[in-house]
């Protein structure tokens, strides 16, 4: 069957006919800046800013100046009688482990802050609401770490509902060295102009009230599975150098294996863990997204889709 004539929800922009959507403003992002929020081993550079995630900026931004006009709107209609409460334009970054969703939600969140009127664009992992590691050990979870059962849903869903009524929220933080919840400490978020929410499962749908329902624009950073997997294989010996070498960091205790022995236990997550996560949870989220990035294995966006309005 001609995939042309195939029904799509979306509009499918080549990377030369994305990136002339930037017109003429001017990059704002410095080397320094993107070294700085990296991912690692995420290869973003400069012309990748520019070409794909400028214009991406500039058509949010557009998103939230016709929200704030809706907002105006419903005013003019209600009158007197209800006043709706503006709340903070909600963006969501989902996709799989190693993908690069945290280097595209930083370098958002830079961009969108430097369009006039300059908006506050604070930042939130879904990582902090995971279930502490005492809790996924004892109810036997810990090899479903990051599957939605793993996540305290409800908590998720009430710091969500929190931001989206306009009142002031905290989300608990995460430490990815020590592979855990860190006791007590929280980010306090009080009524940003946009809050750019990145995790695993954002985009997860169901017959009750779901994080999604209070989204405004949703992003899901796609490439071929087998690319994911070479991407987080790599992360891994990455880390060899830098988070193996902490006595107080959970990797700390493979710091004595061999190449072979390190490439045997990292594959064997892949695909028990992450990949299984993947396929049942998260790649069934990606048509909802308003808009898909699709990434080459050198980490280049080369398809941009954009959910038709």
């Amino acid at each position: 069957m001609n995939q042309d004539n195939v029904p799509s929800p979306f509009h499918s922009f080549a990377r030369e006919d994305w990136q002339e959507l930037r017109r003429s403003w001017p990059m704002v992002l410095t080397e320094a800046e993107l070294e700085s929020i990296r991912g690692l081993g995420d290869e973003i550079d400069l012309d990748e800013v520019a070409q794909i995630y400028l214009p991406l900026s500039r058509l949010i931004y557009f998103q939230v100046r016709a929200k704030n006009k809706l907002y105006r709107t419903s005013h003019e209609f209600f009158g007197d009688t209800y006043t709706p409460q503006e709340s903070p334009f909600i963006v969501a970054i989902a996709g799989s482990v190693a993908v690069g969703k945290s280097t595209t939600a930083r370098v958002l969140q830079i961009l969108l802050s430097r369009w006039e009127p300059r908006p506050r664009v604070d930042l939130v992992t879904t990582d902090g609401f995971l279930y502490p590691s005492a809790y996924l050990e004892e109810n036997n979870l810990m090899a479903r770490k990051g599957f939605p059962e793993s996540y305290d849903r409800r908590a998720l869903l009430e710091f969500v509902s929190d931001v989206k009524n306009g009142d002031a929220a905290r989300a608990p933080l995460y430490d990815h060295g020590t592979y855990d919840i860190i006791p007590g400490k929280f980010q306090e978020i009080d009524r940003p102009d946009i809050l750019i929410l990145e995790g695993l499962n954002v985009l997860q749908t169901g017959h009750t009230l779901m994080v999604s329902d209070f989204i405004d624009f949703s992003i899901y950073v796609d490439a071929d599975t087998q690319d994911i997997e070479s991407w987080f294989l790599k992360r891994i010996f990455m880390l060899r150098d830098t988070a193996f070498q902490d006595p107080d960091s959970y990797y700390h205790r493979f710091i004595h294996m061999s190449d072979d022995e390190l490439h045997e236990m990292a594959h064997g997550i892949w695909k028990s863990i992450n990949e299984l996560n993947l396929v049942e949870n998260i790649l069934p989220t990606k048509p909802r997204a308003n808009l898909i990035l699709k990434k080459n294995i050198d980490h280049t966006v080369e398809q941009v889709l954009l959910r038709k309005i």
